[in-house]
């Protein structure tokens, strides 16, 4: 019976260990996924200025090589230019992808900026736009890396402090 009690002990051990391991990896995702959104801005300034394809096959082109939830961004903005205008379209798919992503709410609005002069602009007005984003997105990014400096450890610690904190109340 009493090795029963240890191993449910150690199970609630586990559980708070993972469960700051979850919240601190929260940390590190924000900063992955902010650099790679900040990747695929490039791709998407490169294809403007040096080809003639439209934003829909651009952003075809940016999902096909990234098939993931910040790739998805893209095909759900594409889906949505269908029916709307470019800067709904973005605006649109960026608030749904919210639930998906590690993206805080500045880093949603940075990225919405995008949007402002999407499709309404010259080729130069819109790469201007993406660049004005980039910037802003780097701020947001070494922001990121600060956070995940300072409260990656700390969520990491905290999991560990409960779970032995309630392992030996138990005991």
């Amino acid at each position: 019976m009493i090795f029963i009690k240890y191993i449910l002990i150690f199970f609630v051990f586990l559980i708070f260990l993972a469960i700051g391991n979850i919240y601190s990896k929260k940390y590190t995702s924000r900063v992955i996924e902010l650099e790679k959104m900040n990747n695929m801005l490039n791709i998407f300034k490169a294809k403007i200025k040096f080809t003639c394809s439209t934003i829909e096959e651009i952003f075809t082109q940016i999902y096909e090589d990234n098939k993931d939830n910040i790739g998805a961004i893209f095909k759900k903005a594409n889906t949505y230019m269908q029916d709307e205008n470019s800067k709904d379209a973005w605006e649109k798919a960026i608030e749904e992808s919210e639930l998906t992503t590690s993206y805080n709410k500045e880093d949603i609005r940075v990225i919405k900026t995008l949007g402002k002069m999407l499709g309404n602009t010259d080729v130069e007005g819109q790469v201007s736009q993406i660049e004005l984003t980039q910037n802003m997105l780097t701020e947001q990014i070494n922001q990121a890396q600060e956070e995940r400096k300072k409260n990656s450890k700390l969520y990491r610690t905290l999991g560990l402090a409960s779970g032995l904190t309630i392992a030996i109340i138990l005991m």
